[in-house]
């Protein structure tokens, strides 16, 4: 059956299992949209910015676990998608970004709304295509999905043409997607599986350190078999929230930068780290040659260059670590003995305590405790980036993977609101907050009239202290106060959500907080809730960049 590149890119979608697509119309990729017309294979989702179909396919993604999909013209279309396929490649979160292009006989000659997105891309992609023939779309779109979703997943860019668009070809469904150059290992090694179940035997001071590679996996299980097996303390990174129940007795919190001072020494006084589908990034480890000096490592990543990339490791296993540490479980025989380890972390967690000093004003840690309690820890938390990403982080009782969502590698502001948007699609059954700062929800709040129009339900929590909060945290403490260009102007949330047909509710007091949390997910629409919060409050623990990461600033959180 002969059909249009456009027909074809469509019934490729369809056959992938595609639910939803986001994304922004425009002259290159106008003979797809006009294939969209009348569609009903999946869902289109209109975002007002090009950067929030490709954080709305990222949100979508990290909820679902499937391959999110965004959708562009060329030119500026397509470099508007570049940061949020950096996001998603950063945080290695599976994604198909679907660019137009001038039409094959202009491409180089600086043709209106051109870009070398697949050049521009190439740094941010896990791969691209340029299609330069109709003939070969197919194929194209069936490695795309195979590539973004397997191995480590990641972002993979489709170049089409206008002209490829319209021509046709008789339509050839690949059933097999064989690449000879791409081939993942998922086995672990099981001499180095043997291995790594001796140095947990031999352990007096073992902790378990989580990426997101656990959640991307789906690992949890086998994490917690493991976890429990040894009785080891367990910590994880930013995009390891959820990997592990934060109520879990063995648990120890975030580690790096804003994680609880417990973890960050327990970490330091590890003699065995098992690192379990996490990369050892900067934010974790703070100063290198002081990590956790006294330790060896056993690195379990699917990803062999993450492998000994940052820290050297002792036993370093290649595969997925849902397979991985289901072997690992197999082969423990002998377990460690560690009831004084575990005496030291009890002892740890006591000396520091993960608290915040109660004020009258509002508090954000306040507000985060809050909405945990009125969603009984089980909503999909999104967050833009800042001080309220880590209030997030810390103060919300994370119980299940896949419902923390932010990002964490570019650490991309605006990310947060259309993120959820994808996340409500992907979860329409569930609660889902963004929780945002006055600045942050500023950089993609146009997505307002994406919500109202589609009647997506989302619960925006804005932590509004008149600042670029993280920033300014830091002119405080390592510039003297001088707040250079961080105090900003915010409209009037409640008004702004109001003209485009959603809620808006201002809180100004301490006892206002629940009623106002409670009003919000009662009302079938999206609600902005303005929380006028301590302006000059901290974000602790914190330590400074560049310092070990049991150099901890900070009393009270």
């Amino acid at each position: 059956m002969k059909m249009t590149g456009s027909q074809i890119l469509l019934e490729c979608l369809k056959r992938e299992a595609v639910e939803v697509v986001f994304g922004y119309p425009g002259g290159q990729i106008l003979p797809t949209f006009d294939a969209l017309y009348g569609y009903k294979g999946f869902k289109f989702i209109l975002t007002r910015h090009e950067q929030a179909a490709a954080h709305a396919a990222d949100g979508y993604a990290r909820v679902t676990g499937k391959v999110g999909v965004c959708l562009a013209t060329s030119g500026p279309g397509a470099t508007n998608l570049v940061t949020g396929i950096a996001n998603a490649f950063m945080d290695s979160i599976p994604m198909v970004a679907i660019t137009g292009q001038v039409p094959t006989a202009l491409i180089g000659n600086d043709a209106f709304q051109e870009a070398d997105i697949t050049g521009i891309t190439r740094p941010v992609t896990k791969h691209n295509y340029l299609v330069k023939d109709v003939k070969d779309l197919a194929l194209i779109v069936r490695e795309a999905f195979y590539i973004a979703s397997t191995g480590r997943p990641g972002p993979v860019l489709i170049d089409l043409p206008k002209d490829v668009q319209v021509a046709q070809t008789d339509f050839i469904w690949p059933e097999e997607v064989k690449i000879r150059s791409y081939n993942p290992n998922y086995s672990g090694h099981p001499g180095q599986i043997k291995r790594a179940a001796k140095l947990i035997a031999e352990a007096k001071r073992p902790v378990i350190y989580v990426g997101g590679g656990i959640i991307t996996s789906g690992a949890s299980l086998e994490l917690l078999e493991l976890a429990e097996k040894i009785n080891c303390p367990v910590t994880w990174t930013l995009m390891g929230i959820g990997a592990f129940p934060s109520k879990h007795k063995q648990s120890l919190g975030m580690l790096g930068m804003h994680g609880t001072a417990y973890a960050n020494h327990s970490i330091m006084d590890a003699d065995l780290i098992i690192a379990l589908g996490a990369r050892f990034d900067d934010r974790v480890t703070g100063r290198l040659d002081k990590f956790a000096s006294g330790a060896k490592i056993i690195h379990i990543d699917i990803d062999p260059s993450s492998i000994s990339k940052n820290v050297r490791v002792d036993v370093p296993i290649v595969g997925d670590a849902r397979q991985v540490i289901a072997e690992l479980n197999q082969e423990i025989k002998h377990l460690p003995q560690i009831d004084e380890w575990l005496k030291h972390v009890d002892a740890l967690k006591k000396k520091f305590p993960m608290v915040f000093q109660d004020k009258k004003k509002v508090l954000p840690q306040y507000v985060i405790q809050q909405i945990d309690e009125v969603t009984n820890g089980e909503a999909i938390i999104c967050t833009e980036v800042g001080q309220h990403q880590m209030w997030a982080a810390q103060w919300y009782n994370y119980l299940l993977p896949r419902t923390f969502v932010s990002s964490g590698g570019l650490g991309t502001m605006g990310f947060g609101f259309p993120a959820a948007i994808g996340a409500k699609l992907g979860r329409p059954e569930k609660t889902v907050f963004n929780i945002a700062g006055d600045g942050s929800i500023q950089m993609n709040i146009q997505e307002l009239a994406t919500c109202v129009e589609n009647k997506i339900n989302i619960k925006v929590a804005i932590i509004n202290n008149g600042y670029l909060g993280m920033v300014r945290q830091w002119q405080e403490l390592f510039y003297k106060r001088r707040y250079s260009y961080t105090p900003i102007t915010s409209p009037d949330f409640v008004k702004l959500a109001e003209s485009y047909g959603a809620v808006g509710i201002r809180v100004t007091k301490k006892e206002e907080v629940k009623p106002a949390l409670k009003k919000a997910i009662a009302v079938d629409n999206t609600v902005f809730i303005d929380f006028r919060v301590e302006e000059e409050e901290n974000v602790y623990p914190m330590v400074p960049a560049g310092e070990a990461i049991n150099n901890i600033l900070g009393g009270l959180a």
